[in-house]
């Protein structure tokens, strides 16, 4: 990391967006775990990436708060401290809104999101892909992960982050190949 990378986050003041979070403490993942230690995932992702934007940042850490949080208000997100109205736009952009299916939602991203809103997904989808597990999970949910990460967030890194774009297709390559891996030696475990 460079030292100007090192200043920006010394300086930065996330802790106030951190207890924000701790609100997804119980809230499950059908991926596994929960959504605060997916927040912090993606937030770790970022940082792994040499991002040092605040609000981009800020945001990963509550990127699924209005969504898994009933009554999260607005106010008090924009209310935080300085970034908070740009948190608060960046954390709507990448929240699925009621009327949206899965793919109107990623499409909305793709065309019309901002660079920070297709960074964000990308680092938030390295993250369920990392947790994407054939042994947990039915072969049609992580087919479909797949399908909708190829499609629509691989393009997003195409545009964003090159390192980020070859992350994900390799975990595509590696999760598809598990499914493989593990349709074959089902039956083998099976003895019913």
């Amino acid at each position: 990391m460079e030292n100007f990378e090192k200043d920006l986050l010394a300086g930065m003041v996330i802790a106030p967006y951190f207890q924000k979070a701790t609100a997804l403490r119980g809230v499950k993942r059908y991926v596994g775990g929960n959504q605060f230690r997916h927040a912090f995932a993606t937030f770790a992702i970022l940082i792994d990436y040499h991002y040092v934007d605040p609000v981009l940042l800020k945001a990963s850490v509550i990127h699924d708060l209005i969504e898994d949080v009933k009554g999260t208000s607005h106010e008090e997100i924009r209310n935080i401290d300085s970034d908070g109205p740009a948190v608060l736009k960046l954390v709507l952009e990448v929240t699925r809104r009621n009327s949206e299916s899965k793919e109107e939602f990623l499409r909305r991203i793709l065309f019309d999101g901002s660079q920070l809103a297709m960074v964000l997904k990308c680092a938030d989808r390295i993250s369920n892909l990392t947790d994407l597990h054939p042994d947990i999970f039915e072969k049609e949910y992580i087919k479909n992960t797949i399908a909708d990460t190829r499609k629509w967030v691989v393009p997003m890194a195409d545009q964003v982050n090159k390192d980020m774009l070859f992350e994900l297709q390799d975990l595509i390559k590696r999760r598809e190949t598990n499914l493989k891996f593990s349709a074959m030696i089902w039956p083998l475990k099976r003895k019913d």
